[in-house]
């Protein structure tokens, strides 16, 4: 198995679209890369840095990473700067955060074939993992527990 951490937005849908995929063993949503430990989520939400994240852990045999990111490239605006959908702030920005090096071309390249697509910059960041920080057990699973729950991603 291995593991890459995905914000995309509000991670509650973004739980539910990994969960959704042929290879992904396990998810769980936290914040990622942002300056201070355990972050509560009335932190995250008044700017404190952390990005809502999902980590993913997938099985590269069923699931490979280029594929992975091509799919998770499809639910999110690259070109966004701190939102996604309906939800603004830094929280809500785009990331791809590895903890494996070997990840890093891999990313770099699927990066690179997305830009062809856009006339701006892309906004995802591209980065190892800092710091990830398991959300309160009420975010996980969210959608599962709230079917009519808000999410950006359409599921239809």
């Amino acid at each position: 198995m291995k593991t890459i951490y995905l914000a995309g937005g509000c991670f509650w849908g973004c739980q539910k679209y990994f969960d959704l995929m042929d290879g992904v063993q396990e998810t769980e949503v936290g914040y990622a890369n942002g300056p201070t430990a355990n972050p509560t989520y009335e932190q995250v939400k008044s700017h404190a840095g952390h990005a809502e994240t999902v980590r993913v852990v997938y099985d590269p045999a069923v699931l490979p990473l280029a594929e992975l990111l091509r799919r998770y490239f499809q639910v999110i605006d690259p070109t966004a700067v701190n939102h996604q959908g309906g939800d603004y702030g830094i929280q809500y920005r785009t990331g791809i955060y590895y903890v494996d090096e070997a990840d890093a071309p891999v990313i770099t390249a699927a990066l690179n074939e997305l830009a062809k697509q856009y006339d701006k910059p892309l906004a995802v960041e591209n980065k190892p993992l800092e710091n990830f920080y398991s959300a309160e057990e009420y975010h996980q699973k969210y959608l599962e527990k709230h079917p009519d729950g808000y999410c950006h991603i359409r599921f239809d």
